[in-house]
C-alpha cells in the first residue's frame, strides 16, 4: 500500500520526486519580516495523522510550512484551517476583515463578482518564470470569473486541488452476470440497458444485486445537468448574473430527468437519503454503476480493499464535442485587501509547484491539478484509474457552472428530490425549476 499510494513516512523530503528546498535558491530580501496567513478549507493538518483508510502515517502541512520558509528566507506562513461546512459564510466573513492573504476558493465566481480578490493576470504577464502550461488542460479555463468591472472573463485563481465526475462500475459483477463491460463513452441507453440487466438475483452469488446508483440528493442537480450534456444540451448560457438564462426545462433535461426516473427501478432504495451505498468499495459490493463519482480517497480505498482488479472507470455523458461534466475543485486567489501581495503571489506559485500538489496528492489524498502529475511514480502504479480521472479533469463544461454555489443549484436540487419521491412528474418538477430559479436571478 505505501508504495501504491505514495504515503511513505520514511522518506526525508515530502515526495522523491517534487521540488526539494535543495533544488530551488533562497529567496530573501524584499520579503524579509513578511507573515502570510493562508486559509484552506477540509481534511488539512498541521501535524502527522494516521490514515483511516490505509492506517499509514500522513504527513501534516508542517512540511509544507517548513519547505516555504526555507525558500524565502526570513517569511513566515501561517494556516487556518477551517471545515467544509459552512465555509462560504466563514471565507465571507474573513475577507471583510482580512484575516488571511491567500484563499482556497470553490465559490469564486461570486466572491469575485464582489471585488475583493486580486486580479492575476497582471502577476502572471510580469513573471517569466511562471506558465500556465504547468495546469491539466482546461483547468484554468475553469475557474475564470468576472470581477465588478470585467467585461471579459479574468483569471482570479490558480488551479489548486483538482476534481472531476466519472462513471465507475465493478467488472466483477459485469463478468458474473456475463455483460459486457461500460465502454469508454458510455450513452445513456447503453447505462440504462446494462444497470437493467443487473438487477435481481446474482446467478453466481445467489445475492441481490442493483444494476446502479446515484445520489439524489446534494449532487442529484449536476447528474441531471450531465445527461442534458450527453444530449447535446446544456444547463443555459451567459456568466455575469444579468446575463444568465436557464434551460432548466429544456427537453434534453426533461428527459434526463425521466431516465433517472427509470434508473430508480434497477437501485436499491434510499437514493433521496443518501443510502443504498454502503457496500459499494467493498468486497461484497452488489451495485454494477456508480455515476457521478468523484475521486476523492477512490485509489486509497480500492486498494486497501484489494479490488484494484475488480473497479473501473468510464467517462461521464459527453456531448458531440467530448465536452460534458461537473467542473470542480478548488483554486486559490489573493485577497484584494492582502498588504503581502507580492509574497502571496509567490505562494501561489509554490502551491502550484510539483513540491505541494504531490503532497496533497500523496499524503491528504487530494487531486492535483499539474500535468506533471502524470509522470509521477505514485500516479503511474494505479494508471488504470487515475488516467481516466485525468481525461475526466480536462474534459467538463468549462467556465464551471456560475450558478453552482448559488440558490439556482439548491432549487433544481429540489425539484430533482420531488420528483424522485413520486411529489411531481419530471416535466413539472423542471417548469419549477425554471421558474424559481429565473425569479431568483432577477431579483438578487
Amino acid at each position: 500500500m505505501i508504495a501504491l499510494v505514495g504515503c511513505s513516512s520514511s522518506s526525508e523530503n515530502t515526495s522523491s520526486e517534487g521540488e526539494s528546498s535543495s533544488e530551488a535558491p533562497i529567496a530573501g530580501g524584499e520579503f524579509e519580516g513578511q507573515t502570510l496567513k493562508v486559509q484552506l478549507i477540509g481534511d488539512f493538518n498541521m501535524d502527522d495523522t494516521t490514515d483511516p483508510i490505509t492506517g499509514e502515517r500522513v504527513k501534516g502541512l508542517k512540511v509544507v510550512k517548513e519547505e516555504f520558509e526555507n525558500l524565502y528566507a526570513g517569511t513566515k506562513v501561517e494556516f487556518i484551517i477551517m471545515p467544509w461546512e459552512g465555509y462560504v459564510e466563514k471565507t465571507q466573513a474573513m475577507l471583510t476583515s482580512g484575516e488571511a492573504d491567500v484563499y482556497q476558493m470553490p465559490g469564486i465566481v461570486d466572491f469575485a463578482a464582489q471585488g475583493v480578490l486580486e486580479p492575476l493576470q497582471p502577476y502572471i504577464d510580469g513573471d517569466s518564470e511562471f506558465s500556465l502550461d504547468r495546469f491539466i488542460d482546461n483547468q484554468v479555463d475553469g475557474w475564470l470569473a468576472l470581477g465588478p468591472d470585467d467585461e471579459d472573463l479574468e483569471i482570479y485563481g490558480l488551479p489548486f486541488l483538482g476534481d472531476a465526475r466519472f462513471i465507475t462500475y465493478d467488472k466483477q459483477l459485469f463478468d458474473e452476470w456475463g455483460v459486457e463491460y461500460l465502454s469508454d463513452y458510455p450513452t445513456m441507453e447503453e447505462v440504462k440497458e446494462k444497470a437493467k440487466q443487473m438487477t435481481g438475483t446474482n446467478p453466481v452469488t445467489g445475492e441481490q444485486n442493483y444494476g446502479i446508483w446515484f445520489r439524489g440528493d446534494w449532487s442529484s442537480a449536476f447528474t441531471l445537468i450531465n445527461l442534458a450534456e450527453g444530449q447535446n444540451g446544456k444547463w443555459g448560457e451567459g456568466f455575469a448574473w444579468d446575463e444568465v438564462k436557464f434551460n432548466f426545462d429544456s427537453p434534453e433535461m426533461i428527459n434526463g430527468l425521466e431516465w433517472l426516473l427509470e434508473m430508480q427501478e434497477y437501485a436499491p432504495s434510499g437514493l433521496v437519503s443518501n443510502q443504498g451505498s454502503e457496500a459499494w468499495l467493498t468486497a461484497n459490493n452488489n451495485i454494477g454503476i456508480m455515476l457521478n463519482q468523484g475521486p476523492g480517497n477512490l485509489t486509497k480505498q480500492v486498494y486497501a480493499q484489494g479490488l484494484e482488479d475488480r473497479i473501473a472507470i468510464a467517462q461521464e455523458f459527453k456531448n458531440d464535442d467530448g465536452v460534458g461534466g461537473l467542473f470542480a475543485g478548488s483554486p486559490i486567489t489573493i485577497a484584494k485587501n492582502s498588504k503581502v501581495k507580492d509574497l502571496a503571489w509567490e505562494w501561489m506559485k509554490f502551491a502550484t509547484s510539483d513540491f505541494v500538489q504531490q503532497y496533497i496528492y500523496e499524503e491528504p489524498g487530494a487531486m492535483p491539478s499539474v500535468k506533471s502529475a502524470l509522470e509521477w511514480e505514485s500516479v503511474q502504479q494505479t494508471a488504470h484509474l487515475m488516467d481516466p480521472i485525468f481525461e475526466a479533469m480536462s474534459t467538463p463544461w468549462t467556465p464551471r457552472y456560475p450558478w453552482g454555489s448559488s440558490q439556482p443549484r439548491f432549487i433544481l436540487t429540489s425539484e430533482v428530490e420531488a420528483a424522485l419521491t413520486g411529489q411531481r412528474t419530471a416535466e413539472q418538477a423542471l417548469e419549477r425549476a425554471q421558474k424559481e430559479s429565473t425569479d431568483w436571478v432577477e431579483s438578487r
